[in-house]
């Protein structure tokens, strides 16, 4: 019979191709019938076997105990298969495990340093705390072998067992500590030494100062790359403890960082550096500036490497630490950071977005911003067919129907990685918060132009990512999202915007009312009802209506939007906008009553309490309120209008007080301010105000109704259809097909030093900024105005081309021979040129936070997006997780201080206390059976009865009755209490009895005893 090996079962694999299912299930059956078997190389081979199929996912925990067999074999090559199966097959709940501590200590103390090295290495992967503790004292001595691959692999498993039993390091840390001072030590112990302190120096770094000394010095001999990465991280948890490490380390550190050709490493002394606080240092200023120059002029080069993204993101990583101390360094690489921006790696894109926050100025804001508005523009997002062949292109196939029956996968490429990613909608959010963020910074300190930010703000609301709201219950369950809808942002900036800077009030109040107006005519438009940048929208035109351009037309806008099914929120701020720009339209008391104004402001008030009639009914109670009241509100303006006489020829007529005074004046007052973020946890709650107090018995009811109630779409109104909407755009017919086409991408500008305005604002905003900066700068005689037509044509070709026609012949015209002489002449006698005179900016003033005491800060604080890596401010993690998948929390709290012996204890100490616990633990339960035994003899002697007797039987006593008759004879007093005390002074005496009647209890047999008991009874009255 010839059972088939391991290669065998390899090369039967690949000879089945397609069935290998049905193939491993039958080698399966083959491996459980030879691993049962008695000859010890079949049942190696079986598990070697099973190990190679246990990869593939089969499972072999059923063949644990065959395992342990295989350990136990005698000859090495079938003891390290066995060791290979525990690895791959145990855990920490086996049950088997408890059978194998015998053979781990008994291998840890072969002569043999390969047998010894099996248990090593095995004992990582299935430690618990109870084999901990029990291989300790075996696996300690090995720190002092004369082999040094011993020593290494038992410190680092020292290392496995402190992480699940920290007892561990107060024996071991003496000893690895002297192996870590041996200047002649082997480097690949020292090596694993300082590995294992590198991993317990993060925990507690105050006990690994006073090894400092030693490990520069290895910093500074050793020529071992991996060492010195671990010994740099070590340094950087130790300097901010002891600032004087800061000097020691500069000059080796900076050494590394000029002369190591190993990114690993050079990467490495960065972060380093940083984490280590050495670019921060006061004291080093000189030499952290020289340090901070070189560090960023490395990370510059390993941006530049082509074709290694890795390399990018962990120096943006490490640009994105330095800009906090550094920000100018940082800001002079800004060409190679902006690159990054379009890098078809997402991620790498984020940290560079989190980059151009930090390094933000006034001199690069508007480029920056520019930037990314030009890739917000020419991007647009995935559709859902895009997405799924993106998914289905970027996973891996395997060859075979599932993984179970496919031992061998096939890893298909992804063909479209090549391709320019489509930007996600989350990315273009993260992209639009973050310019945001730059602009609103240090409260807009940043921002030169909040005309251009006005601009911009625009063109965000038409490039911002649209979200899908399909009914009023979605709107309702997202309205508390902040982030499912940025538009909302937008608004809210805006609003910020109008509040604080005064000088750009009335810009910022056409920027709103130009969003809603394109929102009503455009029916193209992605923003609907219940957008969120429609609430501070409509507040800035409501609160700022005597800045708009056409009140009008924003109130039909405004009007129309209250109809949709837009949220109560939203509703409410609608329905309080809409009379303020009705004061702005009727309340002029300097307007004669007309016939003409009286019919317009009649139709006007009509047209109101035709659209909040139907809110009155609405669930939502605050809609409610507010309907009734401006509907009731207006219709005693119409009555009062309707009554009042026009004015005629012979007699002047007012317009009613109450359109002119009493309406407008609900609006006028105190202006109002931004409020800081802490200033309403100030205010004082009032004593007689009762939260719990129901304001209405039924307000369950009607809340629930209110979820149960959904406003509809209303129909369409031909009137305002006609009147208030500009029909759709038609392509022009006479126009040529090639103008209509899009840009070409080859146009497009890809750095951000080129490229103007037009390359990310849309048509209708260059054109207006243009107008208004020829309006500007008309009286200014330096100012050239652009000609009309394209900006190649000089002044000169204009003249040229309209006295001559469009045939003039450029070549006919003659040439001239210049002499440079005369013309040198003539310069040198020509007055100065006047130097530009720049037009000075109008000064902006800011208004801060209105607060009540000390609330904070004045402005609120823009945390970071969702996609950063480092995001909000997030809670600190509970703990770091080791990778090898166990809880090492412990070591946490673990001290290694008292490793001299002042203040911890010693292993060998431990062991002579636990001996002598044993002992005293033996003296108590030798003292607790002397006293029961005298006990007993004092109840016999009293008379105990037959029933209680036999009961007692099993004492087994049967021998020395007589001379235990006796000393009970001798004790028994009349008192229970005299009893016990001449108990425990007879000491050894009763010890030597009690040990007498103990050894027959195995001799006799249990006929003997029951005679024995029987004749005890009735002659002597005492109870065994």
């Amino acid at each position: 019979m010839f059972e088939k090996s391991l290669y065998d079962l390899i090369r039967g694999l690949r000879n089945h191709k397609g069935n290998e299912k049905e193939y491993i299930q039958n080698s399966l059956k083959e491996c459980r019938a030879e691993i049962k078997g008695q000859d010890m190389d079949l049942k190696a081979t079986a598990l070697l076997k099973l190990v190679y199929l246990e990869m593939f996912g089969h499972d072999m925990s059923w063949a644990s105990f065959h395992v342990l067999e295989v350990m136990s074999s005698p000859k090495y090559l079938q003891k390290r298969v066995g060791y290979l199966g525990a690895v791959q097959s145990f855990r920490p709940d086996t049950e088997v495990l408890m059978l194998a501590t015998n053979l781990l200590k008994k291998d840890l103390t072969s002569p043999s340093p390969i047998t010894m090295s099996l248990p090593i290495i095995t004992l990582p992967h299935v430690i618990t705390p109870s084999l901990a503790l029990s291989v300790l004292s075996d696996l300690l001595p090995r720190l002092t072998h004369s082999h040094p691959t011993i020593r290494k692999k038992t410190i680092v498993t020292l290392y496995r067992l402190a992480l699940v039993y920290p007892e561990t390091l107060r024996p071991a840390w003496p000893k690895i500590k002297e192996r870590l001072m041996d200047e002649g030590e082997d480097p690949s112990v020292t090596a694993a030494i300082v590995n294992v302190v590198c991993e317990l120096g993060w925990r507690r770094p105050n006990d690994f100062l006073p090894l400092a000394p030693r490990l520069f010095e290895l910093l500074v001999d050793s020529g071992n790359n991996w060492m010195a990465i671990k010994l740099i991280k070590l340094f950087a948890t130790l300097t901010p403890l002891e600032p004087r490490l800061v000097k020691k380390l500069l000059p080796p550190l900076t050494s590394i960082i000029r002369t190591t050709p190993a990114m690993s490493l050079l990467y490495e002394c960065i972060n380093g550096i940083i984490q280590g606080g050495i670019l921060g240092s006061g004291d080093e200023s000189a030499g952290g500036e020289e340090i901070a120059t070189l560090c960023v002029s490395k990370l510059r080069g390993m941006i530049m490497v082509e074709g290694d993204p890795n390399l990018k993101y962990v120096a943006l990583l490490a640009f994105n630490k330095i800009v906090v101390t550094h920000p100018f360094l940082v800001a002079q690489q800004e060409d190679v950071i902006m690159d990054c921006i379009d890098s078809p790696d997402i991620s790498i894109r984020l940290r560079a977005l989190d980059l151009v926050v930090g390094m933000v100025s006034s001199e690069n804001l508007m480029s920056i911003v520019g930037r990314l508005m030009r890739q917000l523009r020419n991007s647009r997002s995935p559709t859902a067919e895009e997405q799924n062949r993106r998914i289905a292109s970027g996973t891996i196939e395997p060859a075979a129907d599932s993984d179970d029956e496919a031992p061998e996968a096939a890893i298909r490429p992804d063909r479209g990685s090549s391709q320019e990613p489509l930007l996600p909608d989350d990315y273009k959010i993260d992209v639009i918060s973050r310019i945001l963020e730059m602009c609103s910074s240090n409260n807009y300190g940043n921002l030169v132009d909040f005309e251009w930010y006005m601009d911009i703000l625009v063109q965000l609301v038409r490039d911002a990512p649209v979200r899908s709201t399909s009914s009023f219950e979605e709107t309702e369950s997202r309205r508390n999202d902040s982030g499912s809808d940025v538009s909302a942002k937008i608004g809210d900036e805006l609003r910020n915007v109008a509040v604080k800077v005064k000088a750009i009030r009335p810009q910022a109040a056409r920027a709103a009312e130009s969003i809603l107006i394109s929102m009503y005519n455009d029916n193209s438009s992605p923003l609907t009802s219940g957008s969120g940048i429609l609430r501070p929208v409509a507040w800035i035109v409501g609160e700022y209506a005597s800045c708009l351009e056409s009140p009008d037309g924003t109130l039909t806008a405004l009007l129309q939007i209250t109809k949709g099914s837009a949220p109560p929120e939203a509703l409410i701020i609608y329905l309080q906008a809409a009379p303020k720009i009705f004061a702005l339209l009727a309340g002029d008391d300097q307007t004669p009553w007309t016939p003409e104004r009286k019919t317009m402001v009649s139709l006007l008030m009509a047209r109101i309490i035709h659209a909040l009639e139907p809110l009155a009914m609405h669930p939502d109670l605050e809609v409610q309120e507010r309907a009734v009241e401006f509907a009731e509100l207006l219709k005693l303006a119409a009555e009062a209008s309707s009554g009042q006489e026009t004015t005629s020829d012979l007699v002047q007529q007012d317009a009613p007080l109450l359109l002119t005074q009493a309406i407008p004046f609900l609006f006028t007052g105190m202006e109002l301010n931004s409020v800081a973020v802490g200033a309403q946890r100030n205010v004082p709650m009032p004593p007689n105000l009762e939260l719990d107090e129901p304001i209405n018995a039924n307000l369950s009811n009607l809340l629930r109704g209110v979820e149960s109630i959904s406003l509809g779409e209303p129909d369409e109104d031909e009137f305002e259809t006609y009147y208030h909407r500009a029909p759709p755009a038609q392509p022009s017919i006479s126009e040529p097909a090639a103008n209509r086409l899009a840009v070409s991408s080859e146009d497009r500008v890809h750095s951000y030093q080129q490229g103007s305005e037009e390359s990310y604002l849309d048509p209708d905003i260059v054109a207006r900024r243009k107008a208004e900066r020829l309006e500007r700068n008309k009286d200014d005689p330096f100012y050239i105005a652009p000609a009309e037509g394209s900006g190649r044509n000089t002044p000169l070709h204009n003249i040229l081309q309209n006295n001559n026609g469009p045939d003039l012949d450029l070549d006919a015209i003659p040439i001239m021979q210049l002499n440079l002489d005369k013309v040198s002449a003539s310069a040198g006698n020509s007055p100065p040129k006047r130097p530009k005179v720049t037009k000075p900016r109008q000064r902006i003033q800011i208004a801060a936070d209105e607060t009540l005491g000390t609330s904070g800060s004045s402005t609120p604080r823009n945390d970071d997006s969702e996609n950063s890596i480092d995001g909000p401010q997030r809670s600190k993690a509970k703990g770091k997780h080791s990778l090898l998948q166990v809880d090492s929390t412990q070591i946490g709290s673990f001290s290694l201080e008292g490793d001299d012996g002042t203040s911890g204890i010693d292993y060998e100490q431990q062991q002579r206390e636990e001996a002598e616990m044993a002992k005293a633990m033996k003296e108590v339960e030798r003292l607790r059976l002397e006293m029961q035994r005298a006990n007993e003899r004092i109840q016999a002697a009293q008379g105990v009865s037959l029933e209680g007797v036999v009961v007692k039987k099993k004492k087994k006593k049967p021998k020395l009755i007589e001379g235990e008759a006796s000393v009970t004879a001798d004790v028994v007093k009349p008192k229970k209490k005299k009893a016990k005390k001449a108990v425990i002074d007879e000491g050894e005496g009763e010890a030597s009895v009690a040990a007498d009647v103990v050894k027959p209890k195995k001799k006799k047999k249990k006929p003997k005893m029951e005679e024995n008991i029987g004749e005890l009874i009735p002659g002597s009255g005492e109870g065994a």
